[in-house]
C-alpha cells in the first residue's frame, strides 16, 4: 500500500504491509504504546530543497514515537543543532514535532521508513523500501546533493539512483559526483554510539555539512 504526497512523491501507507517483520514489530509497538506515531515516518522538509539528508531508519523511542525524522532521541541533537547553525533549519529543536522547527533548502528522509527491531533493518527490508527513496529523489525538482548518514544510507541512495553500491565506497567526509550530476556526501551516522565514542564529533559533522554547502554554492 502506498500514497502520493507533495510533489508526486510516493509514501508508504500508515499500515504498510510490505515488510512482514516490520509490520509485526509495528503492531507490537502499537499495543504497548498506543499514543505513539507507530507507522512509516514521512519525510520532513520542503520538496523544493536542494539538499536531502538520508538516515537509516526511525528509532523506536525517537521518530517512531514522534512521527518526525530524528526527533525524540539522541540522534536528533547533533543533526538539528548543526542544521540550525548553517541556516538549514529555523527555530529551536526541542525533540518534539510541535516545537515549530522548520527546514530551509533541506529535507530529511530515512532509507527504511518503519522502525526495525534492534534498530537494524534486514537487507530485504532496505530493498523493499527503496522504492520510496527513489520516488523521493525523483520528486525533488531542485535536488542537487544528498547527505547519507552511514553506510546503509549510502548504499540505499546508490541503489535508488540505479548504481551498484560496490561501485562507490562509503567514506566519511567524501563527496562523490554521481553520473547524473547529483552529489553524494558521506558522514558517519549521528547516533549516540558514534558521538559518545568519538567516531563522529560535532566538528567532523559540521565540516561535512559545510563542505556540501560550499559545493552547492560553487556548482551553482
Amino acid at each position: 500500500m502506498q500514497r502520493v504526497a507533495a510533489g508526486g512523491i510516493e509514501q508508504p501507507d500508515h499500515d504498510c504491509p510490505i515488510c512482514p517483520r516490520l509490520a509485526a514489530y509495528r503492531a507490537v509497538q502499537r499495543a504497548a504504546q498506543p499514543g505513539w506515531f507507530n507507522g512509516p515516518v514521512p519525510s520532513f522538509g520542503p520538496v523544493e530543497a536542494r539538499l536531502l539528508i538520508v538516515g537509516l531508519a526511525p528509532g523506536v523511542r525517537g521518530a517512531n514515537r514522534t512521527g518526525r525524522p530524528f526527533t525524540g532521541d539522541h540522534a536528533g541533537l547533533l543533526l538539528y543543532e548543526t542544521l540550525i547553525r548553517f541556516g538549514l533549519a529555523r527555530g529551536t529543536y526541542r525533540a518534539d514535532p510541535a516545537d515549530g522547527l522548520t527546514l530551509s533548502d533541506c529535507r530529511i528522509a530515512n532509507a527504511v521508513r518503519c522502525v526495525p527491531p534492534a534498530n537494524l533493518p534486514e537487507p530485504a527490508e532496505v530493498n523493499a523500501c527503496n522504492r520510496f527513496l527513489r520516488s523521493e529523489l525523483q520528486g525533488m525538482p531542485n535536488l542537487r546533493a544528498v547527505l547519507a548518514l552511514g553506510v546503509l544510507a549510502h548504499a540505499a541512495v546508490l541503489k535508488a539512483c540505479g548504481i551498484a553500491p560496490t561501485r562507490i565506497r562509503f567514506r566519511h567526509g567524501e563527496i562523490h559526483a554521481l553520473p547524473d550530476g547529483l552529489l553524494l556526501a558521506d558522514s558517519y551516522h549521528v547516533s549516540r554510539y558514534n558521538t559518545q565514542t568519538g567516531r563522529l564529533t560535532a566538528e567532523m559533522f559540521e565540516a561535512t555539512v559545510d563542505a556540501v554547502l560550499r559545493r552547492l554554492g560553487t556548482d551553482g
